[in-house]
Formats: C-alpha cells, sequence, structure tokens
C-alpha cells in the first residue's frame, strides 16, 4: 500500500521554527521527487518546495525561498520541511507529495501520491 504521512505541524509563533515529516511506504522511495505544498483556508493548494530522487536538487517557491529547507533521507525513506522565520501568512495545511517524474514539478497534476496534511498555524 502506497502512503505517505505527514507529521509536526502545530501551533507556532511569528519568527519561530518547526519542522515537519513526511514518512513513505509501498513505494520506491529514491526514485520519486518528493514535493511539499500548502493550503490555507479559502485558497488553492500552492507549491511550496521540492526535493529530486536523489536528494541533490531542490526548487522553492519564492515565498518561501531563503526561509524554508527541505532534505531527505533515502534509507528511512522520509523527506523533511524545515521552516525558519514563520509568518503568519506561512499558516496552512501542509502536504507531501510523491512524483515519478523529474523536473520543476510545481503543479499538483504532476504528483502522484499525496498525504493527509498537518495543520500549522503561526501566531501573533
Amino acid at each position: 500500500q502506497v502512503q505517505l504521512v505527514e507529521s509536526g505541524g502545530g501551533l507556532v509563533q511569528a519568527g519561530g521554527s518547526l519542522r515537519l515529516s513526511c514518512a513513505a511506504s509501498g513505494l520506491p522511495f529514491s526514485s520519486y521527487t518528493m514535493g511539499w505544498f500548502r493550503q490555507a483556508p479559502g485558497k488553492e493548494r500552492e507549491f511550496v518546495g521540492l526535493i529530486s530522487g536523489s536528494g541533490d536538487s531542490t526548487d522553492y517557491a519564492d515565498s518561501v525561498k531563503g526561509r524554508f529547507t527541505i532534505s531527505r533521507d533515502n534509507a528511512k525513506k522520509m523527506v523533511y520541511l524545515q521552516m525558519n522565520s514563520l509568518k503568519l501568512e506561512d499558516t496552512a495545511v501542509y502536504y507531501c507529495a510523491a512524483s515519478a517524474r523529474d523536473g520543476l514539478l510545481v503543479a499538483t497534476t504532476w504528483y502522484d501520491v499525496w498525504g493527509q496534511g498537518t495543520q500549522v498555524t503561526v501566531s501573533s
């Protein structure tokens, strides 16, 4: 059974940090590009960033560049999203997703498997 499970969400003050984790099972993990997306209330799901299967390439949305970092551990089948200098506008449900494709995969349609999401709330 192919599955992605996110964890690590919660409530954090503006300027603080949070690390999200995503555990994968049932797929050849190192062959998949892993993406992070987020969805705020009333808004569409948006691209946050991605990491290539090997982990040697990352891309980020301009809104999080320099503040968020994605990493992965292929041996553990885990991908992480380190979020620093959090802002109120980072409040959203965060999703990890897996794609069998390579490249700059910013659209949700390129991803084959999704996690259930984890809530991140940034307070003032």
